[in-house]
C-alpha cells in the first residue's frame, strides 16, 4: 500500500519532470526522493519511469497511477484548506448565551479577544434570563451560558467563571456621591432601587438586611442591571449593583460605592455535561474568565 508520503513524492516526481524539481517542490534533499522513487517501484512492483537524459518519463502504467494519485492529493489537499479555514473560524458559527449582567460589557470584550484568534468565525449572542438558560443549552440553541447562579440540574455542567462584588451606585449629585464606601445600614436610609430578591444579586443583598435586622422598602424592582442603573441616574434612588454590569468604569450620572459588608458572588458556565465545548467555544470561555479577572483586579 502507498503511503502519502509515497503519494506525495509520485506526485511531485511527475509534475517536476525530474528527481532534482521534485525535491526543489518539497523542499528536500534529491537522493532522498531518489531512494523513495525507487522503493515505490519495488513495493508496487512496477516501472514507473524511463530515466532518459536526466528526466523522468512516466511508463503508461504510472499516467493511469497518476490520475488516481491526483484525485487522492486533491482530497488532502481539501483537507489541509478546510483544516486552515478552520483556524479562522470559518465556516463555524459559535452560538452563545449570557445573562445581561455578564453580557452588556464582559461578553462584548472577550468576543473582541476571540475574534483576533478566530477572524472568520460567526458569533451568536442571546441575552438570557436565569429560567431560559435551561431550555437554551438542553434544547442545543446554543452551547453555553453564562450564569450569575448555579442551578440545580443533574443534565447541566456548571464551570466556574470569575469571583465577583456588589457596589452601590447613587446619582451623581447625591450627598453620598463624595463617599467611597456605604454600609448595609446606611444604604436602607434611602430611597432603594432593586432587583427582585429572588434573583442571585438581589439575594445577597436581601441576605444581608436580614442578618442586620435591617428593615428595607424597595419602592421601584427593575429586572436588569442597566434598568436599575438608568434609574438611578434619573434620580429616583440608590441602588446595589454588579460590578460587571458597571465594568467600563465611571458612568455619566452615576457615582460608585464600595459596600461595607462582603458582597462576593461566583459566576458559571453552563454546558451539557454529555456534550464537550467546541475549540472555539473554549476559547471563549478563556477570553471572558480573562476580562472578567481583570475587572475584579482593578478594583
Amino acid at each position: 500500500m502507498l503511503t502519502l508520503r509515497q503519494i506525495e513524492v509520485l506526485r511531485a516526481v511527475m509534475v517536476a519532470g525530474s528527481v532534482s524539481g521534485a525535491a526543489r517542490l518539497l523542499g528536500v534533499s534529491a537522493p532522498g526522493i531518489s531512494r523513495l522513487m525507487k522503493y515505490t517501484e519495488r513495493s508496487v512492483g512496477l516501472r514507473l519511469f524511463d530515466r532518459s537524459q536526466g528526466r523522468f518519463v512516466p511508463t503508461p502504467e504510472a499516467k493511469d497511477i497518476f490520475e488516481q494519485v491526483n484525485s487522492v492529493y486533491k482530497r488532502v489537499d481539501d483537507l489541509q484548506s478546510m483544516i486552515g479555514r478552520m483556524r479562522n473560524g470559518d465556516p463555524f458559527e459559535l452560538k452563545i448565551g449570557s445573562v445581561p449582567s455578564i453580557c452588556n460589557v464582559m461578553v462584548p470584550r472577550a468576543i473582541g479577544v476571540l475574534r483576533r484568534s478566530f477572524p472568520s468565525l460567526r458569533i451568536d449572542i442571546n441575552v438570557l434570563k436565569l429560567e431560559e438558560a435551561i431550555d437554551y443549552i438542553l434544547l442545543g440553541k446554543g452551547e453555553l451560558v453564562a450564569m450569575s447562579y448555579k442551578l440545580d440540574n443533574n443534565a447541566i455542567e456548571f464551570i466556574p467563571l470569575a469571583k465577583g462584588q456588589l457596589f452601590c451606585i447613587v446619582p451623581a449629585g447625591h450627598a453620598l456621591a463624595k463617599r467611597e464606601v456605604i454600609s448595609a445600614a446606611e444604604m436602607v436610609k434611602h430611597p432603594l432601587i432593586g432587583i427582585d430578591p429572588n434573583d442571585p444579586y438581589g439575594g445577597i443583598m436581601a441576605r444581608i438586611f436580614a442578618r442586620h435586622g435591617l428593615d428595607y422598602d424597595i419602592a421601584i424592582r427593575a429586572r436588569f442591571g442597566t434598568t436599575v442603573c438608568s434609574l438611578v441616574q434619573a434620580g429616583l434612588g440608590i441602588a446595589m449593583i454588579d460590578q460587571f454590569t458597571v465594568a467600563q468604569g465611571e458612568m455619566p450620572g452615576l457615582h460608585i460605592l464600595r459596600i461595607d459588608e462582603p458582597t462576593e458572588f461566583q459566576t458559571y458556565i453552563a454546558k451539557r455535561r454529555d456534550i464537550a465545548l467546541s475549540t472555539y467555544a473554549e476559547s471563549f470561555v478563556r477570553a471572558l474568565r480573562h476580562v472578567m479577572n481583570q475587572v475584579i483586579a482593578e478594583r
